[in-house]
């Protein structure tokens, strides 16, 4: 009556902690944090030795550049904890905790992690024009579709399957990425110097198969030991070789327990090894050339790690939060946004650091285009084969502000990006987290009802 609304609390979506309420007031929260901390590093080593090497080996069969990669296998690996939540909200917990999850992660996505590659890379990335357009362009579209359908509270089987349409476009438009690149550059060339810059470049590099030395344009193919993601072009190739330790190209990849030479690296070593045996007994290393075949099992068992480490990881997160006394909505836009979006950050950030921007930035933007996707599988499953009788009842309370802050934050993407010349660095990294800070505030001041008509509280208090 008062126009109050009643949502659950995040910590009914996930099994009992370890720890009473009163325990983990006095001390046993620490446990919880040192498990948060833990779970950041095993998702590191999960995506640095398995899952960016198998992506490798699939780009280099597949003949894929580095911004379709990042869009399509890369996305789908990196959002497969979205993929878990969407089911589990629309088959297990029948809430909305898979809109909620992916709609709020949606401008972390784009604005927090573009900040984290631009502040924490200590390589300057060149940006290409055309796959940024063309991420950002079916983002908006995918977005634009989810909030028309959930508008009326109402998912039937036509509108899911409407938005696996968009998806299957946005795929055969990938398919097609270098003839529609090709022309698209050669019709807007004359008016666009993004598209002339891009033109210039093209000519002079081979995405995932060669690289250009810096004495002049020659261009050498790459075998199969050190083509692909992790060696970069122009400058940036020794820079990815020292980071890789394959400085000495040799028939076969280090053992992961081989231990590192510096100080700190051993100490993280030391802490990581039960992850690491864990992992090494579990996945196929294919950057060995024994298991090398297996990358596309290494690929699907890595996402399913992925998926794991981030359910954990959101778990601890989540009970945490409430401990402390962190309300709901804040968790939610904030520390449940960013642990949900773990694997696309560290999956993004190493590739930034070596000099890869358009496969980071067409990770992030193509995540939030998968998460899309992530929300039509489920709602077509139950709508058309489980649940025929009438469609899935959603709440859309909020859905005029979060549509605002969706299509805003991927102009203003766009736009920032453009303004700084086409590249990623710490000055972009800057304004992309500025930019998040005010979204968040803003959408913090929304959720708690200082500002709007949109006051929540949680169920039961």
């Amino acid at each position: 009556e008062n126009g109050t609304r009643c949502v659950l609390s995040s910590v009914s979506e996930f099994p009992e902690g370890f720890f009473t309420p009163q325990e983990r007031k006095d001390g046993g929260i620490v446990i919880y944090f040192i498990i948060i901390l833990y779970m950041f590093l095993a998702v590191s080593i999960v995506c640095d030795d398995y899952f960016l090497p198998s992506l490798e080996i699939i780009s280099e069969c597949l003949g894929l550049s580095q911004d379709v990669a990042g869009a399509t296998f890369m996305a789908a690996g990196s959002s497969a904890p979205e993929l878990v939540t969407a089911f589990l909200g629309a088959f297990v917990t029948k809430g909305d905790i898979g809109v909620s999850t992916i709609l709020g992660s949606a401008i972390y996505n784009l604005l927090g992690i573009s900040a984290a590659c631009g502040l924490l890379s200590s390589v300057v990335s060149r940006l290409s024009c055309w796959p940024l357009f063309r991420d950002c362009l079916a983002y908006t579209i995918s977005a634009a579709a989810v909030l028309a359908m959930i508008s009326d509270n109402k998912i039937y089987w036509y509108e899911s399957a409407f938005l696996l349409l968009i998806y299957g476009c946005y795929v055969l438009v990938l398919c097609f990425d270098i003839k529609i690149n090709q022309y698209l550059m050669k019709k807007f060339s004359p008016c666009c110097t993004c598209f002339t810059k891009a033109m210039e470049e093209n000519e002079e590099q081979q995405p995932l198969v060669g690289w250009r030395e810096e004495s002049g344009p020659l261009i050498r193919q790459q075998s199969r030991t050190d083509s692909g993601i992790f060696q970069d072009e122009l400058d940036y190739s020794q820079l990815s070789t020292s980071l890789h330790r394959l400085d000495e190209i040799s028939e076969d990849h280090p053992n992961v327990f081989t231990m590192p030479e510096a100080d700190m690296k051993r100490i993280l070593w030391v802490l990581s090894l039960p992850i690491i045996t864990l992992l090494y007994l579990t996945i196929p290393d294919c950057r060995r050339q024994f298991w090398r075949n297996w990358f596309m099992v290494t690929f699907l068992i890595s996402a399913a790690w992925i998926s794991a480490i981030t359910y954990v990881l959101v778990w601890m997160v989540t009970i945490a939060g409430e401990t402390l006394g962190i309300p709901e909505s804040v968790m939610g836009l904030t520390l449940l946004a960013a642990g949900t979006s773990v694997p696309d950050t560290v999956a993004s950030m190493l590739v930034a650091r070596k000099g890869n921007g358009d496969m980071a930035m067409s990770n992030i933007v193509g995540s939030n285009v998968f998460d899309m996707l992530c929300l039509g599988i489920p709602w077509f499953i139950k709508t058309a084969f489980i649940n025929t009788s009438g469609p899935i009842e959603v709440n859309s309370n909020g859905l005029t502000y979060t549509a605002i802050s969706l299509i805003c934050s991927v102009v203003f993407v766009f736009l920032a990006v453009h303004l700084n010349g086409w590249k990623i660095d710490k000055r972009l990294g800057t304004i992309c987290l500025v930019l998040y800070l005010v979204f968040t505030v803003l959408s913090i001041l929304y959720e708690l009802g200082i500002i709007g008509n949109n006051p929540t509280r949680v169920c039961g208090n």
